[in-house]
This record gives C-alpha cells, structure tokens and sequence, in this order.
C-alpha cells in the first residue's frame, strides 16, 4: 500500500493548546509531531511518537530537524542570488553530514522559493512546502521535479479537503501533508483521509467454480487483525500468486459462531495473501505485521495483524476457472468460512456449487519472494 505521510504542525499558542494537539494527534496515529525545539522533551513525555523540530542544530529526542523557519525558508532572511551558498543549504548539509535526518520548510511566495525548495529537496529528506497564492502549479511542478530524488514531499494544507487535494495532485500526488490547525475534529479527519489515499481500486473479476472437493486435514490460518472489517471486506488469498480469491472476513452473524470482525480465517499455511504491492505466505504472518483489507469493489485499506492463529482444521480445495486459466485456494471446511459472489454476497464454502460466480483478483505476472517479476512461472 502506498500509505500517505500526515504529520501535524503544533509550534504555536500556548502549552495547553500545544498539548491538545500534539495528544489528539496521538491518538489519530499521525506519523510525526512538528513543534518548536523547546518542546520536543515535552511531547516525547506524553507518547511514543516520532518528533520533528523547528531548529539549526541536533536536539536531543528529536527525531527530524526541520530548517527554514527564522530563515529563508519562510522569507525572514532573503534569498541569496546563488542558492546553493544559502544559509538554509549550508545547514542542511552540515546536519546531513552529522547522520541527523533533515526537513526543509520553505513558504513558496513566488518562482525564486519554488526553486529554492528544489533545491533544498536535492539536499534533504524531507520538503514541506506552503503554499501562498498559488499552490497547486508549484505542488505539480516540484512532485515532477523531485520525483527521481530520495525525498518525502509534503504540502502544508489546513483542511481535510486541501490535504486530498495535496494526495491527489497529479495523479501520484505528494507524499504527505503538514497539516495546520487547532481545530481537533479536522486532524481526526485528515488522519482519515491519509489512511486511504494513494491505494488504487484493486481490479476484481468473476471466476467460475469448476470442483468443490473435501481434502482431509491440513493446517490453516486465522488472520485476526486490530481492525474491524464490515460486510463485504475480506482479503485476497490463493494457493497461486496469479490468482487470488476473495476470502470474506467473519463480520457476519452465525447460527455456529458469534460474528468476529476483526478475522479472516483465510486459508491453508502454504497460501499466499496480498499485502500491498507484495505477496506473503499466510505461515509468515505475524503480530504487528500489515495486511491489505479489500472489499468487492476493489477497494483497499490496511490492516494491522493482532494475532495469527494456526491450528489442524478440515480442509476443501476450491477451483474456479478464470477466462480459461484454473485457479486454486484451500480453505478450511467450515459454514463461517466464506467466499464472495459477484454479486457480492458472502457465500459459505459449504455452500458453494459448481457453476457458482465469485470475486477473485488475477495478475498476469510471476513473484519471486512476493514480488513481481517478468518470468515465466507455473503453479498447479
């Protein structure tokens, strides 16, 4: 998954309205807290989370030093004919040279601050940009410009709205935003938005169930996750990476079982999952892990894995013939075990007959360690 970066800006007001933030912030789970050098012990206290620090110098907790404000960055000091003997360059390329990780901020009032921010982002490990008049123009110019750089490109944005906007732009959009408030409901709401931008619709096709047929015992994997799934979301398992079903999570009501949202009994310990850009086996996964929840319309968030429970269960072979190409999953054989139809319904595997229509997701490509390669490779 490509997970987009929020990280929230908390350096002015006083310490009550700082704190605020920098707790609410917490507790959406943002990726880092930029605040002002004096407080980085601060807010260190209140949580395990990563700190950014509007400073020139390493300062102890800090996990990233941001460079510019008070500087040419934000337009305090002027600009310099020669970019490259800037005060804002020199710096960054000391802290660099110390192994710290570095941030520019740069306020882009005009083309001067635009190149100046390109060349910061040649330098740094981070560029955050504010936008003043025009912000889109120079957001699309530099994601073209820095793209071939090692550089996380955020966008300073105030609302939910221009944080999807910053996501979007140009189709990849940046890497993150930097968002500005104190208005706590709209940092829960980013944090939202950044949790499912960037993650493309997965294409999900019908296949056909051609056998239905019981294997014995074998073992098999439950995939509870910190998440809780709803009906229709499941994740993509297959005994072949090229061909992957639609395993429904067990978010339903069942006359067996009370319903448990947040698992996925999702197959044989031999089967691959799709987790993002990647394949893993089931038998891999692991507390704390990431997985990628999907629901009939391709759509895809992630997950976080809680617990993996492996134990001896029943199994049953499913194939289902995919425009001609055979398909396979082992699932165990059980009511609360269930597929998804093309019509989108949850279908138990004890249910399932032959000339039954489900959903499954097909790459035409190989993976070698799970990940995609151009060769030729044939699992039966």
């Amino acid at each position: 998954m490509n997970n987009k970066i929020i990280w929230i800006k908390a350096d002015e007001g006083n310490w009550d309205e700082r704190k605020a933030v920098v707790t609410t912030s917490m507790e959406s789970g943002v990726d880092a807290i930029l605040v002002n050098a004096a407080d980085v012990a601060k807010v260190k206290e209140l949580g395990n989370v990563k700190v950014a620090a509007f400073t020139c110098e390493a300062v102890e907790g800090a996990d990233i030093i941001v460079i510019g404000k008070g500087g040419e960055g934000d337009g305090t000091k002027p600009l310099p004919p020669d970019y490259a003997g800037s005060l804002d360059v020199t710096t960054a390329i000391r802290l660099k040279e110390k192994g710290l990780k570095v941030a520019a901020y740069v306020i882009i009032r005009n083309k001067d601050y635009e190149n100046f921010a390109a060349e910061m982002g040649s330098i740094c490990d981070y560029l955050i940009t504010i936008g003043t008049d025009w912000q889109v123009i120079p957001l699309e110019n530099l994601i073209a410009g820095l793209q071939k750089k090692d550089v996380k490109l955020l966008s300073g944005v105030q609302t939910p709205d221009e944080a999807k906007l910053a996501f979007e732009t140009m189709e990849h959009g940046t890497d993150g935003v930097l968002l500005d408030t104190k208005d706590l409901s709209l940092i829960k709401k980013t944090a939202r938005i950044a949790e499912s931008a960037g993650a493309r619709n997965l294409q999900m096709q019908t296949a056909t169930v051609t056998r239905i047929e019981p294997v014995g015992m074998g073992d098999r994997v439950c995939v509870d996750t910190c998440n809780l799934m709803v009906r229709g979301e499941g994740m993509l398992v297959g005994s072949q990476a090229n061909g992957m079903f639609l395993v429904h999570s067990e978010s339903e009501e069942s006359p067996y079982v009370a319903s448990r949202p947040f698992r996925v009994n999702a197959g044989a310990v031999h089967a691959y999952i799709k987790v993002g850009e990647k394949t893993r086996y089931l038998s891999e996964l692991k507390a704390g892990d990431e997985v990628t929840i999907v629901d009939g319309e391709g759509k895809q968030r992630t997950g976080v894995v809680g617990r993996v429970k492996i134990e001896r269960r029943p199994l049953i072979l499913v194939e289902a013939d995919l425009n001609g190409k055979i398909i396979k999953n082992i699932l165990q054989n059980a009511e609360t075990i269930k597929l998804v139809t093309k019509d989108r319904e949850p279908i138990a595997v004890t249910d399932l007959t032959v000339g039954d229509e489900i959903l499954v997701h097909s790459e035409d490509i190989g993976r070698h360690f799970g990940m995609k390669i151009e060769e030729t490779i044939i699992e039966k």
